[in-house]
């Protein structure tokens, strides 16, 4: 076994999986504001949710008791992260399954694909996994010649369509039903040629499709929403049946887990059977969840296998401030609020993990130096927090990341010589006063002249008045 607890921290690595975007977040954002359609379909998928999910929330009179619950329980997993993750492995074993331990994208992919030519089989099917899309084991599995198959709708529209998901919850939120009948009349085999674009008339043909996948394919890859260290569980929570038909009908069971994942004991996994639903989907309770333990003789998969994946997890974990983004149950509350995620969509964001949760995760799982742009793609409103069934603080965690992004020197310069200025009374009053000069060269009182013209291409740079404070006191 190539990873251990303990081992010294590093960040997932580059050219594997999708963490990284291709541009920085303010040219890919421009692209997509640039696209009306793209931002109507955000706007009403977002309104909806929001909608639903503040409704059910209400009918809660200790909602606010729930989220300190999740908050505390996840605070205590990561403090005891070592002792749990190794008592969740002893029970998984002691059940018949096997784990194992990968330390970034890399050794995930070379695991899975291993155990799936260990089988023979050339076709696996997929549960809606956001770990295995961080890692990029799509592409891993077809370079080795291996087929997937996604199974959850939203995730099949888009791998059907050749397309990046958009969001946590609903990767398809982008597409409207004219586009996703568009794909499947292109890229779904036998599909009706004269299929229209109503709901149900899509599913039901992404249903015969799928049903036939499912009744012969033989190898399964899932993620995991939890882990309970207490009794080896694993458990998917989804809405539409697809994930309990992946985990019962095949003989092998690969399930790909980041190690935040664990929930400390059953009694626990309550808390966030309340807490998921209610933020993610507007659901009192989710339609479909499956629970495994292990391997029983004559039900089920007969081989199962746990991947427990770090990439950049305990480099996180490491950062006292940031590690808290680690409490993320992948509910999407806080894309459905961000004023920023509306207008761009989850494509700008660059890495498989958009909005506001992804604004402050993605950076630390790579290394600031290399999401550099999106702990500034927010305006720091603070609904993301307000939204967190788990209080994940991710305002203040934005703002501790523009503090480790790496300033070019011109930056650096100019704010050095604003504290010197600032830190002089008497430089800083003549300071004021030349300011007034702004209004004759800056845009509207608002902007500031080239070179400096770039900073306040984004910032509006408040007027200075006609009077400062300091003469105004003088002259009374």
């Amino acid at each position: 076994m190539s990873t251990f607890l303990g081992m010294p921290v590093a960040y997932a690595p580059r050219g594997v999986g999708h963490l990284r975007g291709d541009e920085p977040f303010p040219a890919a954002a421009r692209t997509a504001l640039a696209d009306p359609q793209l931002r109507r379909n955000l706007q009403h998928a977002t309104a909806t949710i929001r909608g639903k999910s503040g409704r059910v929330i209400a009918e809660l009179p200790d909602w606010q008791d729930l989220r300190t619950a999740g908050s505390a329980l996840k605070a205590y997993t990561m403090a005891n992260l070592p002792r749990l993750l190794e008592q969740f492995e002893a029970k998984v074993t002691e059940a018949g399954g096997v784990v194992h331990w990968a330390a970034d994208a890399a050794e995930a992919n070379r695991i899975v694909t291993d155990l799936v030519r260990a089988t023979g089989e050339r076709r696996v099917i997929k549960v809606k996994s956001m770990a295995t899309q961080e890692i990029g084991l799509n592409e891993a599995l077809e370079g080795a010649g291996i087929t997937p198959v996604e199974t959850d709708l939203a995730e099949l529209i888009v791998q059907l369509g050749r397309d990046k998901p958009s969001h946590i919850l609903v990767p398809a939120i982008h597409r409207n039903r004219s586009e996703i009948r568009e794909i499947f009349l292109r890229a779904m085999p036998g599909v009706d040629p004269a299929l229209t674009d109503d709901p149900p008339v899509l599913a039901a043909a992404a249903r015969r499709y799928l049903r036939e996948t499912f009744l012969t394919t033989k190898v399964a890859v899932s993620g995991a929403n939890f882990g309970i260290a207490e009794t080896g569980t694993l458990t998917v929570v989804e809405s539409e049946g697809n994930g309990r038909m992946c985990l019962t009908l095949p003989d092998t069971l690969i399930t790909v887990m980041g190690i935040e994942k664990i929930v400390p004991t059953w009694q626990d996994l309550e808390v966030f059977l309340q807490l998921l639903p209610r933020a993610s989907t507007g659901e009192r309770m989710n339609p479909y969840t499956s629970m495994w333990h292990g391997v029983t003789p004559g039900d089920g998969p007969q081989n199962f296998h746990l991947v427990l994946l770090d990439n950049g997890r305990s480099a996180v974990l490491a950062d006292e401030v940031g590690r808290s983004a680690l409490h993320c149950i992948r509910c999407s509350a806080c894309l459905n609020v961000c004023p920023v995620y509306e207008r761009t969509g989850g494509h700008a964001y660059g890495s498989v993990y958009p909005g506001p949760i992804g604004a402050v995760l993605s950076p630390q799982l790579t290394g600031v130096e290399d999401n550099a742009s999106l702990p500034y793609a927010s305006s720091l409103c603070g609904a993301c927090f307000d939204a967190c069934p788990v209080k994940i603080d991710i305002p203040s965690i934005l703002v501790h990341l523009r503090n480790r992004v790496p300033h070019p020197a011109a930056e650096k310069a100019v704010m050095a010589a604003a504290a010197y200025t600032m830190d002089r009374p008497r430089l800083y009053a003549r300071a004021q006063r030349a300011a007034k000069f702004t209004k004759l060269v800056g845009k509207r009182g608002r902007g500031l002249p080239p070179p400096l013209n770039g900073w306040s291409a984004a910032r509006d740079l408040p007027a200075p008045p006609d009077e400062s404070f300091r003469d105004w006191w003088r002259g009374r």
